[in-house]
């Protein structure tokens, strides 16, 4: 009995971090989606850009609109860096909280001590989440003044009503 006790006892000592690889994947697969979609208006913005440079060549061009479109082409390349930043950071906390669970098991193998090896990953892998989660709350208020922008260069296209 005092076996089972034992096994169960490193089982629990595991299944915390395997939360956190849990809450690691999922955030890796939502700011992976984002990435996608930053990256997507990337394009798009990239395309129009060259559109309106294409245009110019034949008409006068509007500096407000190019202006605009530079500015979300600005936009959506520093989403896009802030996303991947945050999308590495989250790969290596995935690796860090993988690593706990497993020195967990060999330490508790080969009968050894070291926990403080085990503190240290722990501690490590919540900062590489908390540095991360800062990334995605930057990137979203990035996001956030892309939409201001655009909403205000609209309005201003307008006709008044």
């Amino acid at each position: 009995m005092a076996n089972l006790s034992g096994t169960l006892s490193i089982l629990s000592a595991m299944f915390t971090p395997a939360i956190l690889v849990s809450a690691c994947g999922s955030l890796i697969l939502t700011t992976s989606q984002r990435l996608s979609r930053s990256l997507d208006r990337q394009r798009e913005v990239a395309q129009q850009l060259r559109q309106h440079q294409q245009q110019a060549a034949t008409s006068t061009p509007d500096p407000a609109e190019r202006a605009h479109l530079t500015q979300q082409l600005v936009f959506a390349a520093r989403r896009a860096r802030l996303l991947q930043q945050a999308m590495t950071t989250l790969h290596l906390t995935l690796s860090i909280f993988i690593a706990s669970i497993f020195s967990i098991g060999v330490f508790e193998l080969v009968n050894s001590s070291a926990t403080w090896i085990i503190a240290l990953l722990s501690v490590l892998g919540a900062t590489l989440l908390l540095f991360s989660s800062v990334l995605l709350i930057k990137e979203s208020a990035l996001a956030r003044a892309d939409v201001a922008e655009e909403t205000a260069y609209l309005i201003r296209l307008a006709p008044p009503a």
